[in-house]
């Protein structure tokens, strides 16, 4: 039987590293809506509203290397739980003006931006599941077309008061460098290959998600790999349903060979474009 991770598992966190703490969590916090949960010495811990987990984790470093077209982050993409959220973030980001993005994929309407620092982030509401392209086989239909900009904002009362409760890290996307190894690595975990973009970017979900993992090689094929001390990605991190799930999960690496470092109920494993990702429960 072929194990595959539970359909219940969530993005939980995503952590950056950063050159300037102060304006990375400024930008964060007033533009995205993000709390500062907390700050300890150079690191900083970040909420939706009315939340005390942190999904976003700053961490500046003091001698950071710059490097571009590298593996690493291609976005974070935080999801919103409706389209009124998702027009109050367009609203508020236009009024301060903040350049953006926007495109309808189907199963979601997304809009795009940049940090400071030039990490890609994503903003989307995901439709009703039964609006989604799902094929027999189990794939998942993405498109590419403009977004109803207007109806979106429409759906806007105004009273943007940060991200809203209930918002979290819906999938990351990845520049990687290679798109066949990487399927191979991630089918291993447990995820399921959900749509095989032109062949330049594949999409990983677990259970009946469109995805909870993007890649792509649009910045070419076989680029280097992320450095330790470079800016952007630190790493990624996942949620088990539950402890026995997390059981299961390490049986599979066992079973697979797929190295990994146990420690405080977290499991850290580097794939093959060195970038870290964590589970727990």
């Amino acid at each position: 039987m072929v194990y595959r991770l539970p359909k219940e598992m969530i993005v939980k966190q995503v952590k950056l590293k950063v050159k300037n703490l102060d304006v990375m969590t400024e930008f964060y916090t007033q533009m995205i809506g993000l709390v500062l949960l907390k700050k300890e010495q150079n690191t900083a811990f970040l909420g939706a509203q009315h939340s005390s987990e942190a999904i976003m984790v700053l961490e500046e470093l003091a001698d950071p290397v710059v490097k571009n077209n590298t593996t690493g982050l291609y976005h974070t993409a935080f999801l919103l739980p409706t389209r009124k959220d998702l027009g109050n973030s367009l609203l508020w980001l236009m009024q301060n003006n903040v350049e953006v993005g926007a495109a309808d994929h189907g199963y979601s309407e997304a809009i795009y931006l940049t940090d400071p620092e030039g990490n890609g982030i994503e903003i989307y509401r995901d439709k009703p599941m039964t609006e989604w392209d799902i094929r027999a086989d189990g794939e998942i239909i993405g498109v590419t077309e403009e977004l109803d900009g207007d109806g979106v904002v429409a759906e806007a009362d105004g009273q943007w008061l940060g991200m809203a409760p209930g918002s979290r890290i819906g999938h990351v996307h990845l520049q990687v460098a290679d798109l066949e190894e990487t399927e191979k690595f991630y089918e291993q975990l447990g995820f399921s290959l959900k749509s095989n973009f032109g062949r330049r970017a594949k999409f990983f979900a677990a259970g009946e998600y469109h995805h909870h993992i993007g890649t792509n090689t649009w910045n070419g094929e076989h680029v280097a790999l992320i450095g330790e001390n470079q800016l952007g990605l630190a790493w990624y991190t996942f949620q088990l349903p539950s402890r026995d799930a997390f059981q299961s999960f390490v049986q599979q690496l066992a079973e697979t060979a797929v190295e990994y470092v146990l420690a405080n109920e977290h499991i850290t494993i580097q794939d093959p474009n060195r970038m870290q990702i964590k589970f727990g429960y």
